[in-house]
């Protein structure tokens, strides 16, 4: 009796490691999303004693809202800073360098922003769709 009870103890740690393992390494990433995401500019400030600033300008093919946010949901971000994501159709004119002042890109391409996902130092999400169109 003793060796059939120790036999399934083992077995369920055994069988509870495996699927911590497969749970980790399934999680999904980027790539994963639908609407084919691509960085196109990044702007991370060299001040590492105050705020940290990363700012990114993303291409995708579609308006997927919530690939979106998803994807603002997987970019770094610590509790130090602020992290944007501008988001262009891939189809349209998208910048290739971000600028440190808002609105972080030329004057010409807010008309083709579709949207900006903002995280806040506090972890505060904002979503905005068609943030130029006012």
């Amino acid at each position: 009796m003793k060796i059939k009870r120790k036999s399934i103890i083992i077995l369920v740690i055994v069988v509870a490691g495996i699927l911590i393992i497969w749970n980790t390494f399934s999680i999904g990433g980027i790539e994963d999303l639908k609407g084919d995401f691509k960085e196109t500019a990044f702007y991370r400030n060299e001040n590492n004693t105050g705020p940290i600033r990363r700012i990114y300008a993303v291409t995708l093919s579609d308006t997927l809202w919530d690939q979106m946010e998803k994807y603002g949901d997987f970019m770094p971000h610590t509790k130090y800073g602020n992290t944007k994501v501008y988001f262009f159709r891939n189809t349209q004119p998208f910048p290739t360098t971000i600028l440190p002042e808002a609105p972080n890109f030329g004057k010409g391409f807010e008309e083709f922003c579709i949207g900006v996902y903002e995280k806040e130092s506090m972890g505060n999400v904002t979503f905005e769709k068609y943030p130029f169109k006012k």
